[in-house]
């Protein structure tokens, strides 16, 4: 069981439900952006922030520790991927310096999540 408890789903784990909170943000900014962000900047960021929770979610089908870890990698460059879109939109004034610094609080809450879990990983595939 480990500090993680028993994880059934993958809707179990917190890196996934961190990671469910920054894609609803993302998809939240991309409804907000102007018209011209429409075949841009709006749909790499929702790419990039469903790649998120979605490799968390393939990584926990394959039962195999190593493969959960890397896919678990990805899921941390979609999210710092996803961390630049959000940049850009501060850059672009599209968001506010307020809007912009709980996204990335988002962000870095999420990562840590992530890095706890990989770890966890590791140590369960160590034995």
């Amino acid at each position: 069981m480990g500090i993680y408890g028993e994880i059934k789903s993958f809707t179990d784990i917190e890196a996934w439900k961190l990671g469910r909170k920054v894609r609803i943000a993302a998809y939240k900014t991309a409804r907000a952006l102007p018209p011209e962000e429409k075949y841009v900047l709006c749909p790499q960021m929702k790419r990039s922030a469903i790649s998120i929770t979605a490799n968390i979610a393939e990584g926990f089908g394959r039962y195999h520790f190593q493969e959960n870890i890397q896919f678990c990698r990805h899921s941390r460059g979609s999210l710092y991927e996803t961390l630049d879109h959000f940049i850009t939109c501060y850059d672009e004034n599209y968001i506010t310096k307020e809007q912009f610094n709980e996204l990335h609080a988002l962000i870095e809450n999420t990562a840590k999540a992530l890095n706890g879990y990989i770890r966890w990983l590791k140590k369960q595939k160590d034995g």
